[in-house]
């Protein structure tokens, strides 16, 4: 057998246990919230069933952590998006050693431990609502997109960067050289390059916000997520609710994928 052949049969079998360990365990799971057992198990397979996609609606702490994720994913996209623009624009102006540590001190938030951001945020907060009054600011829900929005901001401005290294300098200037004004050339020649990026960098910053536990679980206060509630779920015991949950969360974001692939390809 030839090195090369060797190295092929390597390389599959190193596929095939990647997309195993990736792939099994949520067929598995996705498999438990058809299962009638009430315990999430997919053998012994008791029935098919989608009672447990019903009980995900009659769990009132479920569904409002749910709303409250939305709330707070929503809010974050809305503050991370611009944010990280700003950042990707700057590094795009600067060069050299300035450009270098300008970079390291937007990214530091990425390799901040989530309880440090979380137990940060609040304390910060908390100082600043008593020394100025604006109570308003100490709320779980604003406290949580305060944090998220930190280091997702610094996703986003990844993709912003990645996209703007894509962009014919070339296309600002004949803009200006045919009259159009600053304004103009951002909007109509920046904005139409960067849709892509905008639109990857949403749908990842809302997922980012939706699935983080760590800084959340510190700045929520009293409040409750659906990171949150589905710990507190899994300490008192595991339901094939969560299973049908996942489901429909998997489905969600397939489906979302799909809608911009067939845009993309239709544009």
């Amino acid at each position: 057998m030839t090195a090369a052949r060797i190295g092929r049969l390597a390389f599959l079998l190193y596929t095939v246990v990647f997309f195993a360990v990736m792939l099994l365990p949520l067929l598995i799971m996705s498999g438990t919230a058809f299962n009638t057992s009430a315990y999430p198990r997919l053998i012994p397979f008791e029935g098919p069933t989608l009672e447990w996609f019903a009980a995900i609606a009659d769990d009132r702490q479920l569904m409002e952590g749910l709303s409250t994720s939305i709330k707070i994913g929503i809010l974050t996209v809305l503050l991370a998006l611009p944010l990280g623009f700003a950042g990707a624009l700057l590094l795009q102006q600067v060069t050299g050693s300035l450009r270098r540590w300008l970079y390291v001190v937007l990214i530091a938030p990425i390799l901040t431990p989530g309880v440090v951001i979380g137990i940060g945020t609040v304390i910060f907060w908390r100082d600043f609502t008593r020394a100025s009054g604006l109570g308003f600011f100490y709320d779980g829900i604003v406290l949580t997109v305060f944090a998220q929005t930190s280091f997702i901001a610094a996703y986003c401005m990844l993709i912003f960067t990645a996209r703007l290294d894509r962009l014919d300098l070339a296309l600002e200037e004949a803009a200006r050289d045919l009259g159009a004004s600053p304004t103009q050339s951002f909007f109509h020649v920046l904005l139409p390059h960067m849709a892509p990026a905008i639109a990857a960098a949403a749908f990842i910053a809302f997922l980012s916000s939706v699935e983080n536990y760590n800084a959340t679980t510190f700045a929520i206060l009293s409040d409750k997520t659906l990171t949150t509630v589905l710990y507190g779920k899994v300490r008192l015991g595991i339901s094939p609710a969560i299973s049908a949950l996942a489901v429909l969360m998997i489905l969600a974001t397939l489906g979302v994928i799909a809608l911009a692939w067939l845009l993309r390809k239709k544009k």
